[in-house]
């Protein structure tokens, strides 16, 4: 094998002979994903899998299964590209022509590899980037039409990976509005299995873009080889998954191509969007620890600064408020001791005033006679009282009771010759259409230019689109699908770049819209409605495998009072904390708690947010949940325990933790605790080493039914 290495530009380029068997190397320091060129010029996956030591050996893998299937040729299986030419032919071959190996500006290896049609010239672009240290490869593709006439793609894949472990069991995250992200387990047996949405804008309302893929055998904690894949599109998304009569799998990812073939034109290019997976050789905590580390330094917006406590009015008002009450709960945020006020849903709307979610919304000025001094004397009231003011927005939806609606009916997504069907009472406006992205853009960038003391924004979206025409796209309405999400970034990009460091919550009515591509213009997002602890600790754990816990907001409500405010809270503290209670319907003792709670949580921020997380005890498996997290020096950790519903006379084991260093002692306190009360936990106020805490652990579980405790280890 012959490889010329030209240095040029602080570039590496690699020209490879397609007529030899080349190899193309992506690596991290855990995973090798390995490509080879044969004899007959195209582009095979050679291998997936743990790092292989020593290069001389890659020459005896075997040729594998081609990278980027096609249809029209060998049609045995589902293909990554289908394109219908201008001459109507649907066959597309592709062949490697070169491919080059760079730096990425963060740091990250960038391999890109060009294949194209010796016949139609089609060219398909595919790019890998590799991050070493988190072992997380990002990949997708870029197909452009060399034609003279404008070809159809049908189907147009970010990536395949093909895997060959014989047997493979699939993790999904299903659910619906208030009841999200439940974990089911299945084994892949011959033939496919599709997980997709077509709902357009609030795309993930029932199934997230993420999955979780055991090979061999079901991974658990710390054993297993496991890939973790998540796709960044805020839209219809579709993975599939296809076993062959071999046993062999391949993995499919991309834009939903339903309702979607798209017009290439003549010399124009179309890049997919982004698929982010990572190869654990070590169980789901460590593939789950990768990603974390990943998304904060590389890809969630503001990853690696702080984010704010807050009190949020809805469940104290709803739409009921004037400013006079929204001044007087600033007060209560004061007392709890949180950094920001936020005002929720009903604060604007003039000739349709917001009382309810049935009108106004896209009508973005202040209802006069609940805000009389406008959002300045909100902004002014807040900074007054030293805290920062955040308010709700929800931009790309009108309800057909608006004067935007009335203006501009030609904005919205919705069927010229039928009558129309409302979800939630609302619409979808158009984003595919400039204007309609110029109008959303300014909905930010007016409150902002108007009142620069806004410090937060909660962007909501609660509609999948429905009636489903584009006034503007006319004959082209399967493009619809994508280029609305195409304006939306649009959007998001213009406010990214004026505003960059204006935090902002992705909400959409819960966990209707989560990816990785959205997070990186939202600093956070909102993981569902329901705020009962115990359905949150379900929901905050299946979350928790591919986003961190600076990023998944957790408030404490008063949802489900048979847990009391200390559970309620301690379940909260294990993501970005807030409140949305009535401070006035607590008690001494539970106000005293909560503001204690805060200033315990702003200690401990850091190794929560930044910390290596590790679920000791699942939710899924018993009537007990632990989770740690450990700072990056080993010197503090945080474990969280409680007790859900527990049976009489259970006999617990000790808690083993992890992450911790071996030879170092460590005291245990436990914090949190309840006004004048004192722990009654043997371990509280002791030392331990850390191999006794990782070997031996701590008696911590026991049977009284929804009780936690907060435990802080640290380091002497």
């Amino acid at each position: 094998m012959r490889i010329h290495r030209i240095l040029a530009m602080g570039m590496f380029f690699i020209t490879l002979m397609a007529n030899a068997e080349n190899v193309i190397r992506v690596s991290t320091n855990q995973t090798d994903l390995v490509l080879k060129v044969a004899d007959d010029g195209r582009l095979y996956q050679s291998y997936l899998g743990e790092h292989l030591k020593y290069e001389a050996d890659l020459k005896h893998l075997p040729q594998g299964t081609e990278a980027f299937l096609t249809h029209g040729m060998e049609d045995y299986f589902e293909p990554a590209l289908d394109i219908r030419h201008a001459d109507h032919n649907a066959s597309t071959l592709l062949k490697y022509v070169k491919h080059e190996v760079s730096k990425t500006e963060d740091g990250a290896t960038q391999t890109t590899i060009l294949l194209e049609d010796p016949v139609y010239k089609t060219q398909v672009q595919l790019y890998y980037v590799a991050y070493a240290e988190e072992n997380i490869i990002k990949t997708w593709s870029e197909i452009a039409n060399m034609e003279k006439k404008a070809v159809n793609m049908a189907k147009y894949a970010s990536s395949m990976l093909h895997l060959t472990g014989g047997k493979y069991y699939l993790s999904e995250f299903s659910g619906d509005w208030a009841d999200e992200a439940h974990i089911t387990t299945t084994p892949l047996a011959f033939g496919k299995k599709v997980m997709d949405t077509k709902l357009g804008s609030r795309a993930n309302l029932f199934t997230p873009p993420m999955f979780i893929l055991s090979v061999g055998e079901p991974a658990t904690e710390e054993s297993g080889q496991v890939l973790f894949g998540q796709l960044g599109w805020t839209g219809n998304f579709r993975f599939t998954f296809e076993v062959d009569q071999k046993d062999g799998l391949r993995v499919i990812s991309g834009i939903n191509p339903y309702f979607s073939e798209y017009e290439l034109k003549s010399k124009e290019t179309f890049r997919t969007p982004e698929f982010f997976f990572t190869l654990s050789q070590n169980g789901l905590g460590q593939a789950s620890r990768d990603f974390h580390d990943w998304a904060r330094k590389y890809q969630l917006k503001d990853g690696q600064e702080d984010r704010l406590t807050l009190l949020n009015n809805w469940e104290s008002t709803f739409f009921d408020f004037n400013e006079e009450k929204l001044l007087g709960l600033m007060g209560e945020a004061v007392k709890l001791g949180v950094d920001m006020f936020l005002l929720d849903d009903g604060w604007f709307g003039n000739k349709y005033p917001r009382k309810d979610d049935h009108q106004g919304l896209g009508d973005w000025e202040e209802t006069a006679d609940k805000l009389p001094g406008k959002v300045t004397a909100l902004v002014e009231g807040a900074q007054k009282q030293g805290i920062k003011f955040g308010i709700w927005i929800e931009p790309e939806m009108v309800n057909p009771k608006s004067e935007l609606y009335e203006k501009h009916k030609d904005w919205v997504i919705t069927l010229p010759n039928r009558e129309e069907y409302y979800f939630r009472n609302q619409l979808v406006l158009d984003l595919s259409n400039p204007e309609v992205q110029d109008y959303v853009y300014g909905i930010v960038d007016n409150l902002m230019t108007k009142y620069p003391g806004i410090a937060f924004f909660k962007w909501d979206c609660n509609s999948p689109i429905t009636n489903i025409y584009s006034p503007y796209l006319k004959e082209k309405q399967q493009h619809l699908y994508v280029e609305h999400v195409r304006g939306l970034y649009n959007v998001l990009e213009r406010i990214k770049a004026k505003y960059p460091k204006l935090p902002m919550m992705l909400c959409s009515g819960g966990s209707g819209r989560i990816d990785y591509k959205a997070l990186s213009y939202f600093t956070e997002f909102w993981a569902s409605d329901n705020t009962d602890p115990l359905e949150r600790l379900f929901i905050q754990h299946a979350y928790s495998y591919f986003y961190p816990a600076k990023s998944i907001c957790c408030h404490v409500t008063s949802w489900n009072r048979n847990a009391n405010i200390k559970f309620r809270v301690e379940v909260a503290m294990m993501g970005k904390l807030g409140f949305d209670i009535k401070r006035a319907d607590m008690t001494e003792d539970e106000a005293q708690y909560c503001h204690d709670a805060v200033v315990n949580y702003k200690r401990l921020r850091p190794c929560i947010m930044e910390g290596d997380m590790y679920h000791l005890y699942s939710p899924y498996e018993g009537p007990h949940v632990v989770n740690q997290f450990v700072d990056k020096e080993k010197k503090q950790s945080v474990m969280f325990t409680f007790n859900t519903n527990p049976r009489y006379g259970e006999r617990n084991a000790p808690v083993k933790l992890r992450g911790l260093d071996a030879d170092r002692m460590y005291r245990v306190r436990e914090i949190n605790l309840w006004p004048g009360a004192s722990s009654w936990l043997g371990c509280n106020d002791k030392t331990y080493s850390g191999q006794y805490l990782m070997s031996v652990g701590l008696d911590v579980l026991t049977t009284h039914k929804l009780l936690s405790h907060v435990l802080e280890i640290t380091a002497e």
